[in-house]
């Protein structure tokens, strides 16, 4: 399905129902010219709107994230149009251009859309009072949030009319719900006491992620409130305010909050969570070094007990490596694992540590004379996945000192690299790498 919540882009400040129907009258004949062989013309007609909300919201100087975060949009709209409007149709219809646009924004269906922008224009509505204690959660304006739960009581019950029915709560998670808000304010702590205090649900889900989500999983899944230095305090809020630590889907995808923030490279909420009595299973025990609870697995006699696989063994030494845990690599490497297992994506347990930046955990396994040359299915070999790693956000000294100990250790060092930054372009040139833009190091032949 076209969309997902956090991909949504936000309507105009003062919306009206009459302009989104020429937008669609528009999308229509921006297909039927694509049908009659324009290929630019929707591309063209995705430009024009979404080019007029960025002049709306960054001025005439918009800043070079946001004109790339529209360039994406762009395309994905014009993407879904080729997918819902001209390959599964015969003829663009009037509906289906209106549902694109719906989805666009967040919102499930086209009359949902329209019965949202009609409220927004009454500034005494239900929705226009939870759109605006949302502006006032994310912006960190407490005085206005309290002033607008003193009018409308009932507010921190009420739910989003988009797709993902979020509470205000929710909103402080800074996860899953439309990207533009996702922000953590410096006072969010005492935001979410304040929304708790007028009696907001804390275990209430939002249908994200496959459904399920509550605030606490969200808030241990997200980037936004550990960047800010909160995410441990926000939990405890939510955690001192009776939130189940064990909500089978507290992180969506099916996922208990500490296996969540593992798998979404929050390791330090998840050891939060942990220490505070979250049920551990396998998996989210290795990720966050509880020997104790791996070694259930086992029988006195070190056989597997009845009910764990060797395939789940191998996984949960995988989440080990990926977090460092030594304690139960050592563990479980004297239980028999390879160093050569995966999970079928090529990801050895040294790939593991090297992508994730655990350098102790690295120079360990490399004692063991791990393959150094293994291919994931991406082709790439663990220094080749690293270099990836480190030009996707990685800590450019860490991973450096990560690269330079794999290359003392024998990992073979390519004639041309993709850049990655200038600090480990450099450390790479001493070893005869040079960084060439048109090289992939993942197997494939330089293009002429």
């Amino acid at each position: 399905m076209y969309s997902n919540p956090q991909t949504a882009i936000p309507l105009p400040p003062k919306p009206n129902v009459e302009s989104y129907k020429k937008i669609a009258k528009d999308l229509v004949k921006a297909c039927e010219s694509a049908r009659a062989g324009d290929d630019k013309a929707v591309g063209t007609w995705a430009a024009r709107w979404i080019d007029q909300l960025v002049r709306i919201y960054a001025g005439p100087n918009v800043p070079t994230r946001i004109r790339n975060q529209a360039n994406r949009k762009i395309d994905e709209l014009e993407n879904a149009v080729t997918q819902k409007l001209l390959r599964e149709n015969e003829r663009c219809r009037l509906a289906d251009a209106q549902f694109i646009i719906a989805r666009a924004h967040g919102f499930a269906t086209w009359p949902k859309l329209v019965k949202h922008i009609d409220a927004l224009a009454d500034r005494t509505s239900v929705v226009s009072r939870f759109e605006a204690a949302v502006d006032a959660i994310v912006t960190g304006d407490k005085p206005r949030l309290k002033r607008l739960l003193k009018q409308d009581p009932a507010l921190p019950r009420r739910r989003s009319t988009r797709q993902h029915r979020a509470t205000l709560l929710h909103y402080t998670s800074a996860n899953g719900v439309e990207g533009y808000r996702q922000k953590t304010p410096h006072n969010i702590v005492e935001i979410a006491q304040v929304l708790l205090d007028a009696g907001a649900e804390v275990d209430a889900e939002a249908d994200v992620y496959g459904g399920g989500a509550t605030t606490l999983g969200l808030v241990g899944t997200s980037i936004h409130p550990f960047k800010a230095g909160v995410q441990n305090p926000l939990m405890q809020v939510l955690l001192d305010s009776g939130a189940e630590i064990d909500h089978p889907k507290s992180a969506g995808n099916e996922s208990s909050a500490v296996l969540g923030c593992l798998a979404n490279g929050r390791g330090e909420a998840a050891v939060y969570l942990a220490e505070r009595g979250a049920r551990l299973g396998l998996l989210a025990a290795a990720g966050v070094g509880r020997l104790d609870v791996v070694e259930q697995a086992f029988t006195p006699s070190g056989k597997l007990k009845r009910g764990v696989t060797k395939k789940q063994i191998e996984e949960a030494f995988s989440y080990a490596c990926s977090w460092g845990r030594i304690n139960v690599m050592e563990f479980l490497l004297k239980k028999g694992v390879s160093l050569k297992s995966h999970g079928g994506d090529g990801q050895t347990p040294l790939h593991c540590t090297a992508i994730c930046g655990q350098l102790e955990a690295l120079k360990y396994l490399l004692k063991l004379n791990p393959p150094l040359e293994a291919k994931n299915i991406y082709g790439g070999t663990v220094l080749g996945q690293t270099l990836w790693s480190a030009a996707h956000g990685g800590d450019p000294d860490l991973y450096t000192e990560i690269i330079e100990t794999l290359i003392k250790a024998g990992a073979k060092v390519r004639d041309r690299h993709v850049p990655v930054n200038k600090q480990i372009d450099e450390l790479l040139l001493r070893y005869g790498s040079v960084p060439e833009p048109t090289w992939y190091w993942f197997g494939e032949k330089p293009r002429e």
